[in-house]
């Protein structure tokens, strides 16, 4: 190996163990496989160590996975080039059927130094904390949902069904102490079904207000706050979908931001023939998730609710001009898109594309705090 040359090292993690292989800068260069080394950071320091000794420029590269970033925050600390690829871009032959750590390994080491792999966006470790958080909560919210369907179900199948208009309501919760089984296993069973119902409660209402708790002091807390300025943006969305996205201005202008959600149509076109089909749904599901969700509210007509009035009431001018535009044309929009005779879930799909320009425009004049 020549004195400052470059190499490409892809690595291939798993729990125990890391199988690295190494190509040669050079276009027809060698790849070969180095060998496997512990996941420990000591064997991964060593084996930096060992490959940068004769002054090469190394790359690495690993596939996103459960092991998390921290083979990727330990490689750039040591000074050192590092990707984190994204597992559903990187390219693989047809015919290919034999799969171990070393081919992949080595596959990954060829196709980095050719430029073929995309790399994800890292977060740092206070954003990546406020991710694991919001999700813990996104968790706890459908073991509720999960816990309060099981009760309904247990219900419904021996003829109790709540006559009230919404259930979980106070009215719903004295209606179910007044339930009586005449087997004594059902009256448990009645017992242990409100209780999980109950602890999930308490559970989602305690996550809940960690988050807004540690929101609070993050970098990210004035883009959150100014995202909230929209119509369909409440805290948990806007939480949710910065946690997941991160700082937009990453993304050049917004179409990019809206193939990234996977808001985009899909297209398999050929010659003469155009043909588009639904969204990609590629990228981020719980962002693309909450901006559907949150797109369903420009059903009505335009207008600022007290809510959406005191969360614009410390933001720039700029921004609640934003939020305004957005309100008035997505609201038309809808109305325009139903008369044309789509569905109200195309509608409400296109509403949300629309709804991630809007926000990139809003990420460009809100800047995060910077760091301590």
């Amino acid at each position: 190996m020549k004195e400052d040359s470059v190499i490409f090292i892809g690595l291939d993690t798993s729990k125990l163990k890391i199988s690295v292989a190494i190509a040669n800068g050079s276009r027809n260069g060698e790849v070969r496989f180095f060998g496997d080394i512990s996941s420990e950071p000591a064997s991964v320091a060593s084996m930096v160590s060992k490959l940068s000794k004769r002054g090469a420029k190394l790359h690495f590269c690993y596939e996103a996975g459960p092991t998390g970033y921290g083979l990727y925050r330990q490689i750039v600390e040591l000074g050192h080039d590092c990707v984190v690829v994204a597992p559903s871009l990187v390219p693989k032959r047809a015919g290919d059927r034999v799969k171990t750590n070393r081919r992949d390994a080595m596959s990954l080491a060829r196709l980095h130094r050719a430029g073929e792999l995309t790399a994800v966006w890292v977060p740092d470790e206070g954003h990546e904390a406020i991710r694991d958080l919001v999700r813990a909560r996104e968790a706890a919210s459908d073991a509720l949902k999960q816990a309060r369907q099981q009760l309904q179900s247990f219900l419904l199948r021996h003829g109790r069904i709540y006559a009230g208009r919404e259930p979980w309501t106070r009215a719903h919760r004295r209606w179910l102490t007044c339930q009586a089984f005449d087997h004594p296993a059902h009256q448990i069973l009645l017992a242990e079904y409100c209780q999980a119902v109950a602890d999930a409660s308490v559970r989602l209402d305690r996550l809940t207000k960690l988050v807004v708790e540690t929101a609070a002091s993050w970098s990210m807390a004035p883009v959150v706050a100014a995202y909230q300025a929209m119509r369909g943006v409440a805290f948990m969305t806007a939480v949710t979908f910065v946690v997941e996205i991160g700082d937009v201005r990453r993304f050049d202008n917004p179409r990019q931001l809206m193939a990234y959600l996977g808001l985009v149509p899909s297209e398999s076109s050929t010659g003469e023939r155009v043909k588009r089909g639904g969204i990609t749904k590629a990228g981020n599901t719980r962002a693309r998730r909450v901006l559907i969700e949150g797109a369903w509210t420009y059903r009505f007509p335009a207008r600022v609710s007290p809510k959406i009035q005191a969360r614009l009431d410390d933001l720039p001018r700029t921004v609640r001009e934003i939020a305004w535009k957005a309100q008035v044309r997505l609201c038309a929009r809808y109305r325009k898109l139903l008369a044309a005779g789509k569905p109200k879930v195309v509608a409400v799909t296109a509403i949300a594309r629309e709804m991630a320009a809007f926000l990139w425009a809003i990420g460009q004049e809100i800047a995060p705090t910077a760091k301590a």
